[in-house]
């Protein structure tokens, strides 16, 4: 999801950093490029973005042979123009994230929530089925550093039948995680276990690099999914949505509209986990927090 710390500057016309001096933005364009992005994610991009704005886009521009944003806005705001929507959507969001980020999490599925399922599935409670949904998926270190978990403590040699739906608004990042090749040097992020478990070293012109092994790689369903817009998906009820990180870019109408989405597809007893930088007091009741960035609908 977008992050931006460029800081817009406070002139009339705000010259963008980086690029030829006749590519600026007025107030009133920037609206209308506020306006569009808002209506198809729901993120608004505050008035010191407008740099950001326009440093993301000229690429597209560059590509289109279009000359000024005036133009550019012309186009992209056509209904037709779907698919040039979504690459301006791609450009000007920027995606951070790491296998473990947020550790705390994933000591509480490991040291909670797994044993829980496992006994109530030995006490016929609940199948031997996990559903998961990382939403905001990124270039996927997050749904497969849940699903290596899964794989270890839940295996399918044992009975379990475990699937994750991971989704993002941006194809770039899922054509990264549907390769789900990284830089050697991010193997720090993983314990060892998990590492040599479930990574491959890559070899001659791929040194330097590791790829999930594809045993991992099945376990997850990677697609694209606007948040902002309410969705009915056939993989559900989920036993846990990771959506985190996310939500700060949203205004409190549009939080409120996504969260109201994602607890209608969690289970009776599911989780919500969220970044650590965004609290959910006041936006739902019918969340409960278990502790920091963790939720619940049920008892856990």
């Amino acid at each position: 999801m977008p992050a931006g710390t460029a800081a817009g500057k406070s002139r009339h016309v705000d010259q963008c950093l980086e690029q030829p001096p006749h590519l600026s933005v007025t107030p009133a364009l920037f609206q209308k490029f506020q306006t569009l992005i808002y209506a198809e994610t729901g993120i608004w991009l505050g008035s010191s973005k407008t740099a950001l704005l326009c440093g993301r886009l000229f690429r597209r521009l560059r590509a289109l042979e279009i000359d000024s944003l005036e133009r550019y806005y012309e186009c992209v705001a056509q209904p037709d123009q779907h698919e040039e929507r979504a690459r301006m959507i791609d450009a000007i969001t920027t995606n951070e994230t790491r296998f473990f980020r947020e550790p705390r999490q994933f000591e509480f599925l490991v040291q909670r929530v797994f044993p829980r399922w496992r006994a109530d599935a030995e006490h016929r409670l609940r199948p031997k089925r996990v559903r998961i949904w990382s939403a905001g998926c990124s270039s996927g270190e997050e749904p497969y550093t849940v699903a290596m978990l899964l794989a270890k403590y839940l295996p399918a040699e044992e009975g379990w039948d475990v699937r994750l739906l991971a989704t993002d608004i941006s194809n770039r990042v899922l054509e990264k995680a549907r390769k789900g090749i990284y830089p050697i040097a991010r193997s720090a992020e993983l314990p060892k276990d998990l590492l040599h478990s479930f990574m491959l070293r890559g070899i001659a012109e791929q040194q330097g690099e590791m790829k999930v092994k594809v045993e991992i790689q099945q376990m997850v369903d990677l697609r694209r999914l606007n948040l902002a817009r309410e969705s009915d998906l056939i993989e559900g009820p989920f036993d846990a949505i990771f959506c985190r990180n996310v939500l700060i870019y949203f205004d409190v109408a549009s939080k409120r509209r996504v969260i109201a989405n994602l607890v209608r597809h969690l289970t009776a007893n599911g989780l919500l986990f969220v970044g650590h930088a965004e609290n959910l007091n006041g936006v739902s009741s019918q969340l409960r927090s278990l502790e920091p960035t963790i939720y619940t609908r049920g008892n856990l």
